[in-house]
């Protein structure tokens, strides 16, 4: 009893967010979510766009830098565990959901089904990861999940530059879609591979644990 006890209270310590949170790699996260609602503003505006994919990179990059700031310096927190998804995936969607009527004469090659899929695909392994974790099992990302941010990042600026009038490389639409059909593909992949996993976990014993 005494054992579940002290097991108990070093979980709860384990997930309290205190001053500590209040460090390098969660100010970087943060400085993501502004440059997200800045970019937003730029695709709404239909103009900027070679300005928009500079910024869309840049933003996107960070994404490593806080991770190996926090990993190097002995900074993952409680927060940054749930900041850092949540900011990759408003950046990621919302850029998809903003470029699917980026207005202007040109497309963005975004259609309505790869935004709802982009999106319910984060919102779904989100709320697996979440129950998951809650009961103790450890899911975080594995390398699939990883190579589908990186090819959402790839499509998401090929599409901000097929936008740019000064642009005019007859190779880069079908790049752009070719990219955009293959993030859309291995999002899906992804996805599956997450369900099965879980599934996975949910059937182990307690004692395979």
């Amino acid at each position: 009893m005494t054992e579940d006890t002290n097991s108990d209270s070093v979980r709860s310590a384990s997930i309290r967010i205190g001053r500590e949170s209040i460090n390098l790699p969660n100010l970087v996260t943060l400085s993501r979510l502004v440059l997200a609602i800045v970019l937003f503003s730029l695709i709404d505006s239909g103009r900027w766009w070679i300005a928009s994919s500079v910024l869309f990179v840049f933003a996107a990059s960070t994404d490593a830098l806080d991770g190996w700031l926090a990993r190097r310096y002995g900074q993952v927190t409680t927060l940054g565990r749930i900041l850092d998804p949540f900011v990759d995936k408003i950046i990621v969607g919302g850029a998809f959901l903003f470029l699917l009527t980026p207005g202007g004469e040109r497309s963005s090659g975004v259609t309505a089904w790869m935004v709802i899929t982009v999106i319910g695909r984060e919102m779904f392994v989100s709320g697996l990861r979440g129950f998951l974790e809650q009961h103790g099992h450890d899911f975080s990302a594995n390398f699939i999940g990883k190579a589908k941010m990186v090819l959402q990042c790839m499509a998401v600026t090929a599409a901000l530059m097929s936008l740019a009038p000064e642009l005019d490389w007859p190779w880069l639409i079908p790049v752009r879609d070719v990219l955009l059909w293959l993030a859309v593909g291995v999002t899906v992949w992804s996805g599956l591979v997450y369900i099965i996993r879980g599934i996975r976990l949910l059937n182990q014993q307690p004692s395979d644990q």
